[in-house]
């Protein structure tokens, strides 16, 4: 593979790895936690947060990288702000990864969530009842229970901010070395004459890296699911 690929190539396979890896690990625990208010809140505002959690779903890639730019470039207020505290996001590495993280998002919570309200309530009333805090039930009873959907959600949340392009590229630009993650750098060399080699070769890896993801997924999740109900 180390000959079927030039650096700009391989540099752009990295880059996504990490862009996706770094944006599904940030957004797994708040995934968890939103899951479970959408799925067991009764509160105001539940029905607005289910809206704002899957909008990214709905609207159009280049709308959600554009709301990013306008909200967290230099010359914007919070931008500024963050960019005082050494926060910095637009045409950085790091923004890519809060663009694909969004993204993806709204497919993990849903994941989660359905796999949450699969789980029998009387489980964890029973607990209850025998004195076990909230945290000892969720770390004990339901977390185990959910392992599955939390698997799935995170390859789903992981695939996505792999593909991500639209948010990515009107948020972070494409910027060799530092924003080009693969589907920029398809896109790149496909502008290039005599590109479409080298495009080639990283929509391979894009689809080898995706069909590996889902097998390691489906087979973790079986397993998890033969544990729980063994």
């Amino acid at each position: 593979m180390t000959t079927l690929l030039g650096p700009q190539e391989w540099a752009a396979v990295g880059l996504s790895l990490k862009v996706a890896m770094v944006a599904t690990l940030v957004s797994l625990p708040l995934a968890v936690g939103v899951a479970l208010l959408l799925a067991r809140g009764r509160f105001v505002g539940r029905e607005a947060l289910n809206v704002v959690v899957h909008l990214p779903l709905v609207l159009p890639p280049v709308v959600v990288g554009y709301v990013l730019l306008i909200t967290l470039s230099p010359v914007a207020p919070l931008g500024q702000g963050l960019a005082a505290l050494g926060v910095v996001f637009a045409f950085r590495w790091t923004g890519a990864a809060l663009a694909a993280g969004i993204m993806g998002f709204p497919l993990m919570v849903r994941a989660i969530r359905l796999a949450i309200e699969a789980v029998d309530p009387r489980l964890e009333d029973a607990a209850a009842t025998l004195g076990a805090s909230r945290l000892r039930i969720f770390a004990t009873i339901t977390l185990p229970l959910i392992l599955p959907g939390v698997l799935a959600g995170s390859v789903l949340g992981f695939a996505k901010a792999m593909g991500e392009f639209g948010a990515t590229i009107t948020f972070v630009s494409n910027i060799p070395g530092e924003t080009r993650t693969l589907p920029s750098a398809i896109y790149a060399f496909l502008q290039q004459p005599g590109g479409e080699g080298a495009a080639l070769r990283l929509v391979t890896v894009s689809i080898i890296v995706a069909t590996v993801a889902l097998i390691a997924s489906e087979a973790l999740a079986r397993r998890m699911a033969r544990r729980v109900r063994g």
